[in-house]
């Protein structure tokens, strides 16, 4: 037998779960910020006041290449529902930074997917879930590639020790397991985002050549963006090395960051780990790439995450977008 729930409980959950989602929200980003283990909060608030971090020039430079930052990725998921139907900018932030907020207690961000599907109605959101993987395979594919090129002139650059009678090995495993990988997928019963794998293709090869070009561009110029900030504020605390140089090790960084799967609220820690390791061979300090990479964190997740904790409480279910 099959009951109705009445209007106002099922209105009372949904409120529940919305507060529930924004308060284990703030916990995890507390918890990462004052509780870290590998970054005291107190000297690393010192550290920011010593360097003039705060100061209004390098506030006003900080804060706009995190808007920049966060301005292509809500004009690129503007652009990509454009192709079902034309939604406003502010729709398009509402659902970036609302998925953001979701996003950041569930592994792999796969909260964003649906957090962005639940503003549509069903007849959309299929599509929306595939539109949401296009845009980040694209921003993936811009990682990969940039990351390939700099961490092939890092291994070149910089005596890591590589023995490469083992990782000639390893690289034939790696073939071996990508080959098995690839028959694996091209089976029908395989699923990413549980769309088979035939089907996504189908959908990609759906989409206008132009939107496939922009999205990557959008992409790009995000990327810049923050990897560019990663450097400013290297220089900001001090570290004296040259663009192409920190390029080098920051395009290392992110695409080894990518490949390690997390829950978003833990990249900080991956992200941190990774850039000591890699910075080391520069003899650039640890606290400073520790503060570089929290700093980082907090600029381009937990203060967009924040706003988009405003959206998930506002959020209306029974008024999704038509």
């Amino acid at each position: 037998m099959r009951y109705n729930v009445p209007y106002k409980i099922k209105q009372f959950l949904f409120v529940l779960i919305k507060l529930s989602i924004v308060v284990v929200a703030f916990c995890f980003m507390y918890s990462k910020i004052v509780q870290n283990e590998n970054l005291e909060f107190n000297k690393f608030v010192a550290f920011l006041n010593k360097n003039d971090v705060f100061s209004l020039k390098n506030s006003l430079i900080l804060i706009l290449l995190s808007s920049f930052n966060w301005f292509f990725e809500i004009l690129k998921w503007q652009h990509l529902v454009t192709i079902l139907k034309p939604i406003s900018f502010k729709s398009a932030l509402e659902q970036s930074l609302g998925g953001l907020t979701v996003s950041l207690i569930t592994p792999n961000r796969i909260g964003d997917y649906g957090a962005k599907a639940i503003y549509y109605t069903k007849t959309y959101r299929t599509k929306i879930v595939l539109l949401n993987l296009l845009g980040n395979m694209a921003q993936m594919t811009i990682t990969m590639v940039l990351g390939a090129i700099g961490f092939i002139l890092f291994i070149n650059s910089y005596p890591i020790g590589i023995n490469y009678n083992k990782a000639v090995g390893i690289g034939a495993i790696i073939l071996l397991i990508g080959l098995v990988i690839f028959y694996v997928m091209t089976q029908k019963r395989f699923k990413i985002k549980g769309f088979s794998l035939v089907f996504i293709i189908d959908f990609i090869k759906s989409i206008p050549l132009k939107t496939h070009g922009l999205n990557l561009s959008l992409s790009l110029i995000r990327y810049l963006i923050f990897s560019f900030q990663f450097y400013y504020l290297l220089s900001v605390f001090g570290v004296t090395i040259s663009y192409v140089d920190a390029m080098i090790v920051i395009t290392s960084m992110y695409v080894l960051a990518s490949i390690v799967p997390t829950i978003s609220i833990f990249d900080v820690v991956v992200k941190g780990s990774i850039a000591m390791f890699l910075f080391s061979y520069l003899d650039v300090n640890e606290f400073i790439v520790l503060s570089t990479t929290t700093l980082m964190w907090l600029l381009n997740f937990v203060i967009p995450s924040i706003f988009g904790s405003y959206f998930v409480l506002n959020f209306k279910l029974p008024k999704p977008i038509e």
